[in-house]
């Protein structure tokens, strides 16, 4: 064991109390809408701090770092699309939830296309966030692996078995409330690692520059590069950032329900528009806190080789004060938890409001209470058989997973909304042809390649290397969605006969 008795206490302790804390907001829960909604009496601000929390996730305490130690601070291009990005959600999305009461962002979806897109929506959330959550539950191994020095695959099952129980207990109003005290315990452990990192590098700050300039210019930030294969350039960071954000916080239900959990649109605006600041201040921190390990490695070898995610829990195991040590790690636990807890939370809300065969209109409030936690549970048991699984570089492959399939949904909520002439089967067929062409730019270059290699000739290792130079994840979203748009408004013209539905009034309430 490489912590000290102590420092496992800490974490333990940690562990345990946000827990308990969590499980005491089953108190007054009567039906879907305290579960899902958390009765819509949260306030603004913790609305906020919950999206923040719920969109950092492990993958960004530990990946974050990993990208600036091995590159620059490029990645902070992106946020500011992703700030530009909430700010076209306060217009394009958000006035149309709150005509009505909704649980799920699909009901706006059965409004415009009917039920059966709705199916197709969630379904595709579902695959979506599933196979995006296995990412980041997996990353909790890798931090385990290093704070105990063995091999740790399975050590996500018991902080994931905990995160189950209180979201099973306390709903969306655990989730809100244990996100509010888990992000600032993140932050001010990314905080406090600034600090003792700044300390540890001998001549502090001069030194960092010193360093960082001799390296290539790695406190730069702007590359003004057009470029559709690098990942992390103005371009791409501001257009990809607009549109990976106006689909994961517009169309994607983990994000969606919290804007639905407000008081009222007002504060929902505000929630989504705050939480853009704090994520780019939070996103500069952590980057900058990769600058600083870079810095430090020079004097103090933490890896050799192999895997940069491991380069900041290796410095907070192998570097930090007694006790602080134990601090820290928690706060990356903390991180993992509460994206784990408010995933949870909205696959089981889809999974109920969005498919038919989940419910009946004559239920009962408390039967459909209680199906909804075992249906938390179901999906805490899937998420937790995927987390054992290996991801590899645990942010660009979340962020990849998300972007091939997140465009589909976007299209299609920007065909619902943008396009009145759109009928749900030009929809489908927009979606269908978006999903095609971003599996085949992922996938074309590795399977090429792979048969090149099985079936040695001239012809494949030319296809091999064509393909091999590939679009970058950060165009996904938008070269995606304006595939799925395009076609989806060309087939719909081939429907004239076609009445488009109403986008307005009141859904179904989901019960």
């Amino acid at each position: 064991m490489r912590l000290s008795y102590f420092d496992v206490s800490i974490i333990v302790l940690y562990i345990v109390g946000i827990t308990l804390f969590g499980m005491r907001f089953r108190r007054g829960q009567q039906d879907i809408r305290d579960y899902f909604l958390g009765g819509r009496t949260a306030p603004w601000w913790a609305i906020s701090f919950s999206i923040v929390a719920t969109e950092t996730s492990l993958l960004t305490v530990i990946g974050t770092p990993a990208l600036a130690f091995k590159g620059n601070l490029g990645f902070l291009q992106l946020v500011f699309g992703y700030i530009v990005g909430r700010i076209l959600i306060c217009f394009l999305f958000i006035p149309h939830y709150f005509r009505g009461e909704l649980y799920s962002a699909y009901q706006l979806i059965e409004r415009r296309f009917g039920a059966r897109m709705k199916s197709v929506a969630a379904s595709t959330f579902l695959l979506t966030r599933t196979l995006a959550e296995g990412v980041r539950v997996a990353a909790i191994a890798k931090v385990v692996s290093v704070a105990f020095g063995v091999d740790a695959r399975y050590s996500v099952l018991p902080i994931a078995a905990l995160t189950i129980l209180y979201t099973f207990e306390g709903g969306m109003k655990a989730v809100i409330w244990t996100d509010v005290i888990q992000m600032l315990i993140y932050l001010s452990g990314a905080v406090a690692a600034f600090f003792l990192l700044l300390d540890r590098i001998p001549g502090g700050w001069t030194e960092v520059t010193a360093v960082a300039a001799a390296s290539g210019a790695k406190l730069s930030i702007f590359d003004f590069t057009f470029s559709l294969t690098r990942e992390f350039t103005f371009w791409s960071g501001l257009f990809g950032g607009v549109f990976l954000t106006l689909a994961s916080h517009g169309a994607d239900q983990l994000m969606v329900q919290r804007l639905l959990a407000a008081r009222n649109e007002s504060d929902s605006k505000k929630a989504i528009v705050a939480s853009g600041f704090i994520v780019f201040a939070q996103f500069a921190l952590f980057l900058l806190l990769g600058v600083l390990l870079f810095v430090y490695h020079q004097h103090a070898p933490l890896i050799t080789g192999g895997d940069p995610d491991r380069v900041f829990p290796e410095f907070v195991v192998r570097e930090m004060p007694f006790g602080v040590r134990g601090l820290l790690l928690a706060a990356i636990f903390a991180a993992a938890m509460s994206n784990l807890s408010g995933a949870l939370n909205s696959l089981a809300s889809s999974t109920i409001v969005d498919f038919a065969w989940f419910r009946s209109r004559a239920a009962d409030p408390a039967q459909m209470l209680a199906l909804s936690r075992w249906i938390t549970v179901f999906w805490g048991v899937v998420l937790m058989l995927l987390g054992v699984l290996e991801w590899g570089e645990v942010l660009v492959q979340g962020l990849s997973i998300a972007s091939i399939i997140y465009q589909s949904l976007l299209g299609l909520f920007l065909l619902g909304i943008l396009n009145r002439r759109a009928t749900a089967r030009g929809a489908l067929s927009g979606m269908i042809a978006g999903l095609a062409l971003m599996l085949c730019i992922h996938f074309a270059g590795p399977i090429s390649a792979g048969l090149a290699a099985q079936f040695p000739s001239p012809f494949l290792a030319d296809v091999a290397a064509r393909l091999s130079v590939k679009l970058a994840f950060t165009w996904y979203v938008l070269v995606g969605t304006v595939v799925t748009f395009a076609v989806g408004s060309f087939a719909s013209l081939l429907e004239p006969s076609a009445q488009p539905r109403q986008t307005s009034g009141t859904p179904t309430d989901g019960r």
